[in-house]
């Protein structure tokens, strides 16, 4: 049994692939099939995630050393080989990331896959770029799951139709792609001086460094850090994401609510590597917790200024972003736990924001259509087999009908998001933000 699970690791990263590439050879008038390709891959996912997230809890003594696993892709051993590594932070992150695209996926059926084509592989694909993310244990590999996950989010990001959203895309493409080449900058930096990209050997290797040696590391260090501030919306890096996720489909704004949490991760996660083999290091430090009090900020005067629903969810992202960074800057063991517990809460508490924001938003295009929200024109719906009904903004396109009992629940989900985000008790906000004053005082 122990030689099965040993290889549970691997799995969020090659069910995806299969499932994204099964999906390619599919034609788009197969929607049954696709869908249930889609939902059986997720659902595997979803099951695989939280298993591994029950082994890291040393559920079984014998399987891996102190509830870290490490699994050898070829059984090349690290740290020449690549290898995948599962802990409770990694784990935890699967866990999440499997929730929000699970509900993400499930929403998208009533009418937001058929917007396009490919749209259950691109989604699969982008599953797999952040599974691959949590669970390397190396810094080009981190830098390959960060370009699978960014190809597909293009696509998704794109995914539809509308000026708004054709312009917020190119605006997401041209700022990940900048941040895409300093993260190759800084890994052929860090590479070039230590001369390994293993995260485990590369603690040792940045304690023996060279005097002659420490300010170039300095500096791939500095510039890995901003490609990873980029991604995580950190100010003055974040103009790009109010517009983009505003402008996105509400689903793929659902699943996007995690990606800025991969720059955090990656932050995290490499940081307290460096800081444990060399303590004067500067990766993680006053810069940060200043940026991110900047990053709140920032978040906070958009959230007052905004005036469309896509727009303040955008800047609750940045918010939540701002608190985790600050708190990460703070240097201090006693605000991780409260930090992941705030982690979980926001990104649920900004999914299900987002999702509810397109249920909102297809009310009021009926009387007031925006730029957002713009219809598919008639060639699309032609070409992907969406039915179009005689006004372009009518609800029929929509699965099911309005009743007085689902509109309350709507409003007051759309309530419990607010209150949760704003940190107000009893919710779970407010408890994450009490940890986290209490553990800074």
């Amino acid at each position: 049994m122990s030689d099965w699970l040993m290889h549970l690791p691997v799995l969020p990263i090659v069910l995806p692939l299969l499932a994204g590439s099964i999906l390619l050879l599919l034609h788009e008038s197969r929607r049954i099939l696709r869908v249930s390709i889609a939902m059986v891959a997720m659902l595997l996912q979803f099951v695989v995630a939280f298993a591994l997230l029950y082994l890291t809890t040393d559920a079984v003594p014998d399987l891996w050393s102190e509830g870290v696993g490490v699994y050898a892709i070829g059984n090349w051993a690290a740290p020449f080989g690549i290898v995948l590594v599962v802990d409770r932070l990694s784990a935890l992150m699967l866990a999440l990331g499997a929730s929000v695209a699970l509900a993400s996926l499930v929403y998208s059926l009533a009418r937001w896959d058929r917007l396009g084509p490919h749209y259950h592989s691109l989604f699969q694909f982008l599953l797999m770029g952040l599974n691959g993310a949590f669970l390397t244990g190396d810094l080009f590999n981190l830098f390959v799951f960060f370009e699978v996950l960014l190809v597909s989010s293009y696509g998704l990001v794109l995914h539809g139709s509308g000026k708004a959203r054709v312009k917020a895309g190119l605006h997401y493409i041209v700022v990940n792609l900048a941040a895409s080449l300093l993260f190759l900058i800084g890994v052929s930096l860090i590479y070039g001086v230590t001369g390994t990209l293993n995260m485990a050997d590369l603690a040792g290797r940045v304690a023996g460094l060279a005097a002659e040696d420490r300010g170039l590391f300095e500096a791939g260090a500095a510039i890995l850090a901003v490609a990873f501030l980029v991604k995580a919306g950190s100010w003055p890096l974040n103009f790009w994401l109010p517009g983009t996720y505003a402008a996105a489909g509400a689903p793929v704004a659902a699943a996007f609510s995690l990606m800025t949490k991969v720059g955090i991760y990656a932050l995290l996660r490499i940081g307290t590597l460096i800081a444990a083999g060399d303590p004067g290091s500067t990766f993680i430090g006053p810069a940060l917790f200043y940026g991110g009090m900047a990053t709140l900020g920032v978040g906070a005067i958009g959230l007052l200024a905004a005036q469309h629903l896509g727009r303040l969810v955008g800047f609750s992202v940045i918010v939540s972003s701002g608190t985790l960074l600050a708190a990460i800057g703070f240097s201090s063991e006693a605000l991780t736990a409260p930090a992941l517990f705030y982690l979980l809460t926001s990104v649920l508490a900004t999914g299900a924001f987002f999702m509810l924001t397109g249920m909102t938003e297809r009310t009021r295009t009926q009387f007031a259509p925006t730029a957002d929200a713009a219809p598919l024109p008639a060639i699309s719906y032609e070409a992907f087999g969406v039915r179009e009904s005689p006004d372009p903004h009518s609800p029929e396109d929509e699965v099911g009908i309005a009743i007085p009992a689902a509109m309350a629940f709507l409003g007051l989900s759309f309530v419990c998001c607010v209150l949760l985000l704003a940190g107000l008790p009893p919710l779970s906000g407010f408890i994450a933000k009490f940890a986290l004053l209490s553990a800074i005082l």
